[in-house]
């Protein structure tokens, strides 16, 4: 299955857009380890307009390992960024 989060900049960050690229990265990359995960794509928007996503985050998992990615999610460290 592939489990997608689409996210919207605050128009303050928007300038710095591709410098959070590699923090989004990094924040994900533990979820690959997890049993079930197969790949974690980071996209960024490729048309900049008010009314689409800014950066699309694709995991590619079994369905088994969701409960598991969402407990990882919110009791990890990039809980606090939020």
């Amino acid at each position: 299955m592939k489990h997608c989060i689409l996210a919207k900049y605050r128009p303050e960050v928007y300038p710095r857009r591709e410098e959070l690229l590699p923090r989004i990265r990094e924040i994900f990359a533990p979820a690959a380890e997890l049993p079930g995960v197969h790949r974690i794509t980071v996209y960024p928007n490729c048309v900049a307009r008010e009314n689409r996503y800014d950066v699309l985050i694709v995991l590619d998992m079994a369905s088994e390992a969701l409960p598991v990615y969402d407990c990882l999610l919110y009791t990890s460290d990039a809980a606090d960024e939020r």
